[in-house]
């Protein structure tokens, strides 16, 4: 499988303080891959590298072949980027800045077309300025895809949107992703994660601290289940590494158990574990 994104031995350094600390990074093409990491901790940095917008102290990137801190215009086509603050054409209709945007792109996506995907054609005659911060969003969104990229960069682009709006966000990068886009995502919803990420890596002062898939990210899958129930004599609750033993052992003893329960740690606990921090 060819290689999207290759990362080795990245470091960014500014005057007394080392940002990015030597990560090592491979993302497949085709693959939607997250990066979390709490404020400060060298993500953002370390995607604004592989984004050609800031030039790294030491190490290697290759980012869809090229170098991004010499890559030219035509490498620059092949990406999209939705930033987590962005600057719009505010006097513009939706239409019209989707329809601008594309004329950049050798190959861009129908202007009507993505309007669609984002859900914005009751919007697309409506100014810029008009929307509202979740619709404004969208607008980001649209822009990023509109260029038809093989890798679309997204920062935390679910924000402002209603729970309806996400589900339908999260479908279209399904969608993206199965046509073979390539997705580099960071955000704080770890449900998004969940969702939409074959695997992540956790950041922590400047250092990749975990890599894995969602499930089994830090040992999850590994790490002990708590099973509980309740009786006659009250509440019970047990950890063990073998919960379908456990279960199988008390159906077996007790029969028919109320109120069973089986949970394992959550991506948040392990993700808070892994950076330091606790709820």
């Amino acid at each position: 499988m060819s290689t999207a994104v290759r990362v080795r031995g990245l470091r960014k350094e500014y005057p007394g303080h080392l940002a990015v600390a030597g990560i090592d990074l491979d993302i497949p093409d085709g693959e939607v891959f997250a990066l979390l990491g709490p404020n400060g901790a060298g993500k953002t940095t370390t995607v604004e590298i592989l984004e050609g917008h800031r030039q790294r102290t030491s190490g290697e990137a290759v980012v869809l072949g090229e170098d991004p801190g010499t890559a030219g215009r035509a490498w620059r086509a092949r990406l999209g980027i939705v930033l987590q603050t962005a600057t719009d054409a505010a006097e513009l209709t939706v239409a019209e800045t989707v329809r601008h945007f594309a004329k950049y792109y050798p190959n861009p996506r129908d202007p009507e077309e993505v309007i669609d995907q984002v859900g914005l054609t009751a919007k697309a005659g409506a100014r810029v300025k008009s929307l509202s911060g979740g619709q404004r969003r969208r607008v980001d969104v649209a822009l990023g895809i509109v260029g038809r990229p093989e890798l679309l960069f997204l920062d935390e682009p679910t924000t402002g949107f209603d729970p309806e709006a996400r589900r339908q966000f999260w479908a279209l990068i399904d969608a993206l992703a199965h046509e073979g886009t390539t997705i580099l995502l960071t955000t704080h919803y770890l449900d998004e994660v969940e969702a939409l990420a074959d695997r992540l890596a956790v950041i922590a002062r400047g250092s990749v601290v975990a890599e894995g898939t969602p499930a089994t990210l830090g040992g999850r899958e590994r790490a002990e289940a708590v099973v509980r129930w309740q009786d006659e004599r009250g509440d019970h609750e047990e950890r063990t590494p073998f919960p379908t033993k456990l279960v199988s052992q008390l159906a077996a003893d007790r029969g028919e158990l109320a109120g069973l329960t089986v949970t394992r740690p959550s991506l948040e606990d392990v993700y808070l574990d892994l950076i330091g921090e606790q709820p």
